[in-house]
């Protein structure tokens, strides 16, 4: 015959008072950057009518300044490019995203903003989809000086 364990009150109360702050605690398959969108907010810039180099002194400014006021999350509409008049002079590529490809090439070529900047991805469809690019930011502590 098996003894009878007797759990002590102090465990008892240890127990009680954890298992009402399971509300606090997120399931595993919630995912990290959408719950992070949703208490900071993600920054929005949008490029739309900026040139090459207005874009590029735009996207430092608002990359640096985001960075120093804590945000982790940026979306920077590029836009995709298809109102562009380029396709009536034959000496301009037909390749119209100019932004779109060069605003994530810039950033990575830049010391400063590629110690900032964790990640680069394509926004959700939601966000402007192919027209647009999500920037995720280090904590300030993780930055290589």
């Amino acid at each position: 015959m098996k003894k009878k364990f007797i759990v002590p009150s102090k465990d008892k109360k240890d127990w009680m008072l954890f298992t009402k702050q399971i509300g606090n605690i997120s399931p595993k398959e919630v995912d990290i950057t959408s719950k992070t969108t949703i208490n900071n907010k993600a920054r929005k810039l949008d490029l739309h009518g900026f040139s090459l180099i207005e874009a590029n002194k735009a996207v430092k400014k608002f990359v640096i300044d985001s960075s120093n006021s804590g945000y982790k999350k940026l979306l920077i509409i590029t836009g995709k490019g298809l109102r562009s008049k380029s396709h009536n002079n034959p000496y301009i590529s037909e390749k119209l995203s100019v932004l779109k490809y060069s605003i994530p090439e810039y950033i990575k070529n830049d010391k400063n903003l590629n110690n900032k900047v964790s990640r680069i991805e394509t926004a959700d469809v939601k966000d402007g989809g192919e027209g647009a690019i999500y920037i995720f930011l280090k904590n300030k502590k993780n930055f290589i000086k």
